[in-house]
């Protein structure tokens, strides 16, 4: 029997190995396993290595919300410390009945700014006519009603007032004027001439309001036509009527 030289490539190449695979090409199977291998991303745990950079990134967005948290918080505390300290209330008091308790507080001093605002005579920025009864008051079955008009501050306005009220038939019992820069305001107690009914008493009240209402519409009808003077702003407060 005779032997194969073992220098015989062809031979082979002719006849496979028990696997299945020639001896020819083996190596460069290899090689190309090696390749794949060092090209494919590196994985821990199942997941790239290049997720961790974006568990950072998101690790700094929360520390970065949290302290902006923790910001807001200190604001929110330090504002309610002011709120205490502004207010008549306990310092246990929660947040809800701290905010009432300002909100109370804060009716209030509108309710005593609206009385103090009654109580003295200070012209406001806006035209009004305001006509009111004095409550229930009455003088020898008279009605009193307290009426106020605002407006620019013009030399003819007491004219105005005169002529609006003369035929309503009252009697001034105070008035009042004030000026201040270059705003007039003019509060007049006045009580009727004989009694009335509830009816009448509106409409009574109605007839001093549009009375005054005409006095605005005539002061800005002039202001359409003449330039506006320069007056002091400051004038005694005397009783013209």
């Amino acid at each position: 029997m005779g032997s194969v030289p073992v220098g015989d490539s062809g031979f082979c190449r002719r006849f496979p190995n028990g696997l299945g695979f020639d001896f020819g090409s083996d190596g460069s199977s290899s090689s190309m396993v090696l390749d794949q291998e060092r090209r494919a991303p590196s994985r821990l745990g199942g997941k790239r290595v290049g997720a961790g950079i974006l568990d950072a990134k998101t690790a700094m967005a929360m520390k970065s919300h949290s302290e902006a948290e923790r910001r807001r918080r200190e604001r929110i505390n330090g504002h309610l410390a002011v709120l205490r300290s502004m207010v008549p209330c306990d310092d246990k008091m929660d947040k809800a009945a701290l905010l009432a308790q300002v909100i109370s507080h804060v009716k209030k001093l509108k309710r005593n700014a609206a009385e103090i605002n009654k109580s003295y005579t200070v012209p406001s920025d806006t035209d009004e006519v305001r006509v009111e009864v004095e409550g229930d008051m009455t003088i020898a079955g008279r009605l009193m009603v307290r009426a106020s008009l605002c407006c620019d501050d013009r030399p003819e306005i007491l004219a105005d007032l005169r002529q609006a009220l003369s035929g309503l038939h009252l009697k001034t019992v105070r008035a009042e004027i004030s000026t201040l820069g270059g705003r007039m305001k003019n509060v007049l107690t006045m009580t009727s001439e004989g009694t009335f009914s509830n009816v009448d008493k509106h409409l009574f009240v109605a007839s001093v309001h549009q009375a005054l209402n005409s006095i605005l519409d005539r002061v800005k009808s002039r202001e359409d036509f003449l330039p506006r003077a320069s007056f002091s702003n400051k004038r005694q407060r005397i009783s013209p009527f």
